[in-house]
């Protein structure tokens, strides 16, 4: 469990943490460098998912041994599948990190929801969206792993 103070808000208690693949923990199917080291401390706080449509069929293989639970979803109607996946875990306790417009009604849905900005780019509503904004999902990963970053950023 990750509970974070900010000042002038409610305090956040996580106990997931979803992360979309493509787009966002992956470039063309391949896990990007450095996810691997962060995903290890992180999932001594929290539960790990990974929920994609795997568009390059490459997530298993990618992910083999990391401290993660992975969900392939059908290519139809993924934005909904994802929000419900994170209503089933409780949004009041998932933190989600994605890039594309099947990820915005999830980081809507959850307690903290973060887009991230990379080669791939993002949907413009999935940003509009977000809680946070992040040029790269190390980035994103890293304010779950610094906390007084995140209250920093979300303070009122």
């Amino acid at each position: 469990m990750l509970t974070i103070d900010i000042p002038g808000c409610a305090p956040l208690t996580m106990e997931h943490l979803v992360l979309d693949f493509n787009g966002t923990l992956a470039l063309d199917g391949v896990l990007l460098d450095g996810v691997a080291a962060l995903l290890h401390p992180l999932a001594q706080h929290l539960r790990i998912h990974v929920v994609t449509g795997d568009t390059f069929g490459q997530a298993r293989a990618q992910l083999l041994g990391l401290p993660c639970e992975l969900t392939v979803l059908p290519a139809a109607d993924q934005e909904r599948a994802k929000h419900d996946y994170v209503r089933r875990l409780g949004s009041h306790s998932v933190a989600c990190i994605g890039n594309g417009r099947n990820d915005r009604m999830m980081l809507e849905a959850a307690a903290l929801g973060i887009a991230v900005i990379q080669a791939e780019g993002a949907y413009a509503q999935t940003i509009a969206t977000a809680d946070i904004v992040v040029r790269d999902v190390r980035d994103a990963l890293a304010l779950l792993l610094n906390p007084l970053r995140l209250a920093a950023t979300l303070r009122a």
